[in-house]
């Protein structure tokens, strides 16, 4: 299934394109598993994650359908818009693996802890989700179980198959909540007050780009307890940074690849600088 949507290049240059909703497996991906991982045998310190990577819901979960339509499949309330294919290209400039999740956050999101109210939305963007409206503690526990643990514990075995790990985790945001105005931002750098030390210099790095608009815990604030950075980032003392990129700057392969030539190589440099 594809969407049409606006896209533009990295600099903002409009123009059609068609987003493939669904990305194409890796050949590596056990099936039976709610995730995939890319790249495992590389030998670079990073782990790139993808938390809201793709739209699925299982089958087992409303027989496969929230009961929102298309559209809705499609916007960033399902998931992060442009973030896998940006998360695969930068994954492989830097030499390092990937994981992604392979459910929609609206079935659960992997980003939140397990105590969270916002784990299983039942509202989001003023989109009503009919098949979390009754989801009660033995359905959540359910997705707990068959998605969000095993997508965990993949990514914390991948976060502990070396001593100095550095995490970098992919995000996008919608240019616009529906009755909010626009958000300038181009790409944001989200982080905790407990581990600001990669982000601030990513921010000095992206602005002396020069003609990209940078967010400091923007469009979003860079701690929940119990999200994925919280749990396997700033609990191990690992180094991270996370990175919001605006979803129509990233909407087709080219920008994505793109925007991946862009960041590789100041992630590399801002992490050899610091000394971490």
């Amino acid at each position: 299934m594809a969407q049409f949507v606006a896209g533009r290049n990295w600099r903002g240059a409009i123009f059609p394109v068609i987003w493939a909703i669904s990305s194409k497996r890796e050949e590596t991906m056990n099936e039976k598993q709610p995730l995939s991982i890319t790249g495992e045998a590389r030998t670079g310190r990073w782990l790139v994650t993808c938390d809201h990577a793709r739209n699925t819901v299982p089958d087992w979960v409303g027989g496969g359908d929230l009961g929102i339509d298309a559209e809705d499949m499609a916007r960033h309330i399902a998931c992060d818009v442009g973030a896998l294919g940006l998360s695969e290209a930068l994954a492989e400039r830097l030499d390092s693996p990937m994981i992604a999740s392979d459910f929609s956050r609206l079935v659960i999101d992997p980003n939140r802890g397990e105590d969270d109210p916002t784990l299983v939305m039942k509202l989001y963007d003023g989109t009503i989700i009919p098949a979390n409206r009754h989801a009660d503690a033995a359905e959540i526990e359910r997705r707990l179980d068959r998605l969000y643990r095993p997508y965990h514990a993949e990514y914390a075995r991948l976060a502990a198959r070396r001593d100095d790990t550095v995490i970098c985790a992919v995000h996008s945001f919608t240019p616009r909540l529906r009755g909010r105005p626009p958000r300038p931002w181009d790409v944001g750098i989200l982080h905790a007050p407990a581990d600001p030390r990669l982000a601030y210099e990513m921010i000095a790095a992206l602005e002396a780009e020069g003609d990209l608009c940078v967010g400091d815990n923007q469009p979003y604030l860079g701690h929940l307890e119990g999200d994925s950075i919280d749990r396997h980032a700033l609990a191990d003392g690992r180094p991270n940074v996370l990175l919001e990129l605006r979803n129509d700057l990233i909407a087709t392969p080219e920008q994505q690849a793109a925007w991946a030539d862009c960041l590789a190589p100041i992630l590399t440099r801002v992490l050899e600088q610091s000394g971490l």
